[in-house]
């Protein structure tokens, strides 16, 4: 799940750039309009979503044990820039297309948040070795989300909103909590006297206050990179307050190369099949990514084709970035409400900030200089981010109606998955596979609401 941010919009902020090209031409995804235009709204996606793009690696690092104050940050380093790399790669998939692959869209890929309640349990506490597990499991789910694509339209009827928004509430309650530890000073702070210290929550407050600002007053490319710029806010006090060592930095090299089974490959049945579960959910994210990219800017439904195409570029790009060791991907909701509100629909567009993205993750002093930002300031963005999510998942389940039927089959898919997530010991007589699936969280969500949406009478109202 991609964390949404929309810039500010009304008819005080109208799009700045799709006023020097016809309205046709602001249409077709198949127009150049020009490097004076394409360079700088290329940069501003990914500005907007390059935050979002790099947290995922950097909680599942944390979760293992590698994360942000570890003595050899370098797996960490690593990781942010395959993140980057592969995000641009599986983005020019989306854009440029191979063959059956991509929609041929301005569509922006990134690393998924979905993934993470999946991700978390499979490294938690198990150092890097732990990687190789996981990148495995993603290249497997990668596969068969690749191979779903071609039947994607044929499960649409099992996932209504009512479904698809249970998920969204279920990632985000499970990613909260990473928010406020972060805030409070880390998991290396917990069970110590700095843990909760009043400068770290002063620390994550600057981000929050600064996003919030920039989101509400600020127009353009400042609301758009409200986050990222509330992160720079708060590192500018870190600093000024001695939180800051460049230490990593001067110790990165200049340039990184993409080696395959970086972390090794090992296969866990458990990890794999959350990772395939998982492929259902990313799909329909997909769909709905690219219906609303056609619908609001185009004027028009998304093809088969195009839908194909996209679900198959998410498969592909995930298989891909798990062999050199990054994350899963999905395309980011941000950058749909970021082409709405500059009318621009060029593919094209999207290619150029794809390839900014890959030539910054060649670079290792880029993810160096990211490992030196404090827990904390990386907390007040989380924060932000994650309540965004739960925020989307409000949006779809607005659109539900809410009969006795319906609320009953959302309460018990909640209760019992919440509920596990909250109390692991529960189902400790389990496997260890249907342990990781049962404490998930989004899983034990999907699974319940979807069996019983197909097998409860009335299925129809709960679209």
């Amino acid at each position: 799940m991609a964390v949404t941010h929309f810039p500010a919009t009304g008819e005080d902020n109208p799009p700045s750039h799709a006023g020097l090209m016809t309205p046709e031409q602001a249409r077709d995804p198949d127009y150049f309009p020009g490097f004076a235009v394409a360079v700088p709204l290329g940069i501003q996606h990914v500005l907007a979503m390059f935050v979002s793009n790099l947290t995922p690696p950097i909680i599942v690092a944390g979760a293992a044990g590698f994360g942000f104050g570890s003595p050899d940050p370098s797996a960490l380093i690593y990781m942010i820039q395959m993140s980057m790399i592969f995000a641009g790669i599986a983005t020019l998939l989306q854009t440029i297309g191979l063959g059956p692959i991509g929609a041929r869209l301005p569509i922006v890929q990134g690393t998924s948040f979905a993934f993470l309640p999946v991700m978390i349990p499979i490294v938690a506490g198990h150092g890097v070795a732990a990687m190789a597990e996981l990148t495995t499991a993603a290249i497997f789910g990668g596969l068969f989300h690749t191979a779903l694509s071609f039947f994607v339209g044929r499960i649409r009827f099992a996932l209504p909103p009512m479904v698809t928004g249970l998920v969204v509430v279920m990632i985000g309650l499970s990613l909260m909590r990473i928010g406020v530890v972060y805030a409070a000073g880390g998991v290396p702070a917990q069970g110590t006297a700095a843990y909760g210290a009043g400068t770290s929550w002063l620390l994550a407050g600057v981000v929050v206050v600064v996003t919030l600002l920039l989101s509400f007053f600020a127009r353009g490319i400042w609301s758009t990179a409200a986050v990222l710029l509330g992160l720079v806010a708060g590192y500018v006090v870190a600093a000024a307050m001695g939180k800051v060592s460049l230490g990593a930095v001067a110790g990165a090299g200049w340039v990184v190369v993409p080696t395959p089974f970086h972390f090794g490959f090992s296969v866990s049945v458990a990890a794999i099949l959350g990772f395939v579960m998982m492929g259902f959910i990313s799909a329909i994210e997909s769909i709905g990514g690219v219906s609303a990219i056609c619908e609001n800017t185009a004027g028009r439904s998304a093809t088969d084709r195009e839908l194909i195409g996209a679900t198959c570029a998410d498969g592909v790009g995930t298989a891909l970035a798990a062999t050199f060791g990054a994350m899963p991907n999905t395309s980011f909701s941000q950058n749909i409400g970021l082409i709405a509100i500059t009318g621009v629909m060029s593919r094209h567009v999207v290619t150029v900030g794809a390839v900014f993205l890959i030539l910054c993750g060649l670079l290792p002093k880029v993810g160096a200089l990211i490992t030196t930002i404090p827990i904390e300031v990386l907390g007040g963005g989380v924060i932000v981010m994650f309540g965004m999510v739960a925020s989307a998942a409000v949006s779809i389940l607005s659109g539900v109606e809410w009969s006795q039927r319906n609320m009953l089959i959302f309460g018990v898919a909640l209760s019992v998955s919440v509920g596990l997530e909250l109390e692991p010991a529960s189902v400790a007589h389990l496997p260890e596979t249907l342990k990781i699936i049962a404490t998930s969280g989004v899983l034990p969500a999907a699974l319940i609401a979807v069996v019983l949406n197909l097998v409860v009478p009335g299925r129809g109202r709960s679209h």
